[in-house]
């Protein structure tokens, strides 16, 4: 037999109506500070820093001296304006490979602390002021110039060359060649060759810079179906093609010598920096043929220094007509 118990069954009671929960009172509301600091990383500081340090050196090399500050000031401040519209709309049509990627998740979209839209206004906006600013502070050329690069970095890089070819950042990276010229033509108002010279040694410096640190986000890229060099060609194809393009910016960047007639200081400096790059390039590609790969070829290394290499070979360019 089966034993009963007497006791009568639990009974468990519940409310007739479940309690709700407002989200948003539950989350807190961000700060005015938040939101303009999502703004802010829209348009990419520290690309608008890198972009800075090529156009105000070339400044200082047009004018054979000090530039009239006035010019200087509205050529930064349309600068700023300008690449920071190309980098908040880059981000808006990235947004879906930046989710996925861990060097870019924390970027204003992917956080959804930003809406698309919004971003794309801020953007076209910034544009808009830009092309203005620097037309009527600066002159018109050297506002039709940055709306050039604007239009190229978004619609050649972004759209067409980024998720199709692993030319992308050799030929999306003639955007970001463009200060050479906008901070010569800000000073003289016409085209000369010694800024192409310049704008030459960006672009053969932006492949080494740019494919160092795709080496180390590797898997990121691969992941997203990006097709950098490093995530199609082997660490040593890759170092290869780095050391390749290092020496042709070297060369390129000795040729600014002759061609703006400058001084001792550019020269020596521009050697000097030189040897330490190819130093750095030559050690990445002896790491790579050791079967190393990943973090573990420290490419880094060479990305951080690129920025050091870029930075005083611009500044050297900016001091030297200053010692004349």
């Amino acid at each position: 037999m089966t034993a009963v118990d007497p006791r009568p069954a639990a009974t468990t009671s519940y409310p007739a109506t479940p309690p709700s929960f407002d989200l948003a009172e539950e989350l807190p509301r961000p700060s005015v500070r938040d939101i303009v600091g999502a703004y802010v990383a829209l348009t990419k500081p520290r690309i608008i820093e890198l972009l800075l340090v090529t156009t105000v050196p070339v400044m200082f090399l047009a004018a054979d001296g000090v530039p009239a500050l006035g010019v200087v000031a509205a050529t930064l401040l349309g600068g700023i304006l300008a690449s920071g519209s190309a980098n908040t709309i880059n981000c808006v049509l990235d947004r879906d490979i930046d989710e996925q990627m861990r060097r870019t998740r924390r970027r204003p979209l992917p956080r959804h602390a930003v809406s698309p839209r919004s971003a794309m206004v801020f953007g076209i906006v910034l544009g808009v002021l830009a092309t203005l600013e620097l037309g009527l502070l600066v002159n018109w050329l050297s506002s039709g110039l940055a709306l050039v690069a604007n239009l190229f970095y978004v619609f050649v890089y972004t759209i067409w060359l980024k998720r199709r070819t692993v030319q992308n950042i050799v030929w999306g990276g003639i955007a970001g060649c463009f200060p050479t010229l906008i901070g010569w033509t800000a000073v003289t108002n016409s085209i000369d060759w010694t800024p192409f010279v310049l704008f030459a040694v960006v672009f053969f410096w932006t492949p080494p810079h740019t494919w160092a640190l795709a080496m180390r986000y590797r898997e990121d890229y691969a992941s997203v179906d990006v097709p950098m060099l490093p995530v199609v060609a082997t660490p040593i194809a890759t170092a290869r093609q780095i050391f390749a393009y290092s020496v042709v910016m070297v060369i390129t960047s000795l040729a600014l010598w002759p061609v703006a007639n400058t001084g001792w200081l550019y020269p020596l400096a521009a050697a000097v920096l030189a040897v330490v790059f190819l130093r750095e390039a030559w050690a990445l590609l002896a790491r790579a043929h050791t079967g190393a790969d990943g973090a573990a070829l420290r490419p880094m290394r060479l990305f951080h220094y690129s920025n050091i290499y870029l930075a005083l070979l611009f500044v050297a360019a900016a001091v030297d007509p200053l010692l004349h």
